[in-house]
């Protein structure tokens, strides 16, 4: 019967963590950004729906559920239906290895892998077949020509991102996150000081893996209509946008979980503390997107291969000569 229970726990813990991604994170996280993005530009941002403009984002849920879904006549329907959730389930699975808190000796943590930085890694590297898939099945050039700039971007940038992830697990010795949130000690002992470099890399890189400006050239609404997702209506361009919230907070509660001590810190309960961290990095990815324009696509290229890449690899250097001697 052991495995009855497995199978029942890990249906409860999807349902548990989709439940908390698609309204928390995503629905909350399209306020919180139009809210922000209003803020910087002086500006009010939604006002209507609801005190304060609250209900917004629900009213815009209701409103996509009822759009009707069109597929392209000369679309392949059965990988432009697919590929929504392709990114959607990355976007999701990524937080099977989060550590959220404790509650008292257990950890709030779907499964606590001993490969749980790599199955991260693995998960979030899925998001560009999904993108890639739904800008081939819709036959449509702008789609087309953003799922290639997504894959070139995505498959530069997850090297840097390698680097910082390598760095911070040998400085942990372990690539379970929970055993590299038990490495940190305090707030001068958290990664984010002894693997700083690690940390504006990882962010750097982060940023440029979930498409975000300036790193959102896939989408590039001003040469490309919309990118990859230029075809879809309705709940699977909600998908879309579900995998794209998913894996920007999954990205914030990692560097949460890598640098900047996870649950730990005084008083207050250790998933107060955490969800506190994951939001400051929220907010700063937010902040980056209403400031700064999009790079063009050499830019973004060298940015990576000539910059990120080099520096992450003599980062690694010096952890290993530091961690030697």
């Amino acid at each position: 019967m052991n495995w009855f229970v497995e199978i029942l726990k890990a249906i409860g813990l999807a349902a548990l963590l989709f439940t908390f991604l698609a309204v928390v994170a995503a629905m909350f996280g399209v306020l919180l950004e139009r809210k922000i993005g209003g803020w910087i530009q002086s500006r009010l941002g939604p006002k209507h729906v609801g005190p304060q403009g609250l209900f917004q984002t629900l009213a815009d849920t209701v409103k996509l559920l009822q759009k009707e879904h069109i597929t392209p006549y000369a679309a392949d329907p059965a990988i432009f239906n697919t590929a929504p959730l392709i990114v959607a389930t990355a976007g999701l699975m990524d937080w099977v290895v989060i550590p959220f808190g404790t509650i008292g000796t257990l950890v709030l943590v779907v499964r606590d892998l001993n490969i749980g930085v790599l199955f991260f890694s693995a998960m979030a590297s899925m998001t560009v077949v999904g993108i890639l898939a739904g800008g081939w099945a819709s036959n449509n050039k702008y789609s087309m020509l953003g799922a290639l700039r997504s894959a070139s971007q995505m498959i530069s940038y997850e090297l840097p991102l390698a680097t910082a992830l390598i760095a911070v697990a040998m400085e942990a010795g372990t690539l379970s996150t929970v055993g590299i949130v038990r490495a940190q000690a305090g707030w001068l002992g958290s990664f984010v000081v002894r693997q700083f470099p690690a940390f504006v890399i990882f962010m750097i890189a982060a940023t440029a893996e979930v498409n975000r400006v300036p790193f959102d050239l896939p989408e590039a609404e001003s040469e490309l209509v919309a990118g990859y997702f230029s075809e879809y209506t309705g709940m699977r361009f909600a998908l879309f946008q579900l995998g794209e919230y998913a894996e920007m907070f999954a990205m914030a509660a990692m560097a949460t979980t890598l640098f900047l001590g996870g649950w730990k810190g005084p008083v207050l309960p250790p998933l107060i503390w955490f969800l506190i961290k994951m939001y400051l990095v929220v907010f700063f990815l937010m902040w980056m997107r209403w400031t700064y324009p999009r790079f063009r696509l050499d830019q973004l290229l060298n940015l990576s291969w000539k910059l990120l890449l080099p520096a992450g690899l003599l980062w690694i250097l010096i952890t290993g000569y530091r961690l030697t001697n």
